[in-house]
């Protein structure tokens, strides 16, 4: 079988037990780690009909867009699935920051507490406390 009969098949995302995959978004241009977040499989169904991203917020249960808050959104150029086809890679075109702290990246600092990172906004600014 050569790589192209597959070509035009879905791969079948393994969800796990608890019905999320781990994808980290990737500025497709530079290269960037900007975030990691969960999906499940209404949210991925959501980025690939929309073409922006859509996570799973394990804290607030529920789906988000990003963005749809911060004016932040990633628009996804490709979804890409691992080996084990458990996690997954969004490669995006990110819009301001990706990250709710106001950074570009989640991956701001090193595990020593420098900050390596640029801010790109204030948080008090977009998001609302009440």
């Amino acid at each position: 079988m050569t790589a192209d009969a597959d070509a035009d098949v879905d791969v079948d995302v393994d969800f796990g037990a608890d019905g999320l995959v781990p994808a980290v978004a990737q500025d497709a241009d530079s290269g960037e780690v900007l975030m990691l977040a969960y999906v499940s499989p209404t949210a991925l169904e959501r980025t690939r009909e929309t073409g922006r991203a859509h996570y799973y917020s394990r804290s607030r249960d529920e789906l988000w867009e990003k963005g749809v808050t911060s004016g932040h959104v990633q628009r996804v150029e490709e979804v890409r699935v691992d080996c084990d086809a458990d996690a997954l890679l969004y490669l995006v075109d990110q819009e301001g920051g990706a990250c709710h702290t106001g950074h570009r990246s989640c991956f701001h600092r090193t595990v020593e507490g420098e900050t390596v990172g640029e801010r790109v906004f204030d948080p008090d600014d977009v998001y609302d406390d009440g």
